[in-house]
Formats: structure tokens, C-alpha cells, sequence
């Protein structure tokens, strides 16, 4: 099994989440991945700390553990897909969350989020909750 790491499983491990860190533990020998976006969202953040150099390093050093996969078309046309269908049922969603799941869908990942709501009306996209025992 191939796991896409959302942006908040991320900071919950970079905080101890222990919860978090024995599925890390657990899936050691399974491939982990970013998104382009959790990338950017974790640049961002290390741009707004009070410890921005640190945390700049720290957000390189990540990038370095787990590929960080490009957005590319494929990913761009399940994304129009996703939102299209969201929209027309009433249900919209943050471009950054439908650009995360398109990732996942389309690399055949199991997305592992805190913010399983932000996902759940997404057709067969498979989501993990690495931060509930």
C-alpha cells in the first residue's frame, strides 16, 4: 500500500503525536509521498514562524525523507473531475484539498489526513486517519 501524507499528519509528527508516530512506525516499509501542495502549505508556514530558519530547514529536510509529487496534467484533469462533480451535488471544496485527493486518485494513493470531512465526498478516494488509534 502507497500513502499520500497530508499536510496535517505531517505537523502532528513534527509535534509528537505519538498516535501519529506508531503509524509512521508501523507503515516504515510502506512508500510515502507529498503533495505539491502539502509542500507549499508546509513552506508557508515555516515562512510565517517566529523561527522561520529552523523551520525552513526543517520543511527541507522532509522533502528530502518522501518524493514530493509535481501536479501535472493527469492530476489537473481529475482535479476538474472532482470539483465539477462536487460543485454540480452542492457540495464545494477547497481547490488545494481537490488538487491533494487528485494526487492520491490518480497515483493510486491512500490519502492519510486529520481532516477526513474535507475528503469524504470524494468518489473512491480511499483516506486513512493516521491521527485516531
Amino acid at each position: 500500500m502507497s500513502f499520500l501524507i497530508d499536510t496535517d499528519i505531517i505537523i502532528y509528527a513534527l509535534k509528537g503525536n505519538e498516535i501519529v508516530q506508531k503509524h509512521f512506525s508501523k507503515n516504515a516499509n510502506a512508500v510515502k509521498a507529498l503533495s505539491l501542495v502539502t509542500y507549499g502549505e508546509l513552506l508557508f508556514g515555516a515562512h510565517r514562524s517566529q523561527q522561520h530558519t529552523r523551520n525552513m530547514a526543517i520543511v527541507r529536510r522532509i522533502a528530502s525523507l518522501f518524493p514530493v509529487i509535481e501536479v501535472d496534467m493527469p492530476i489537473m484533469e481529475t482535479f476538474a473531475e472532482i470539483k465539477a462533480s462536487l460543485l454540480q451535488k452542492g457540495r464545494p471544496s477547497d481547490d488545494m484539498d481537490i488538487i491533494i485527493a487528485a494526487t492520491a486518485l490518480v497515483n493510486n494513493f491512500v490519502l492519510v489526513t486529520n481532516n477526513e470531512r474535507h475528503f469524504s465526498n470524494i468518489r473512491g478516494l480511499e483516506i486513512e486517519n493516521w491521527a485516531k488509534a
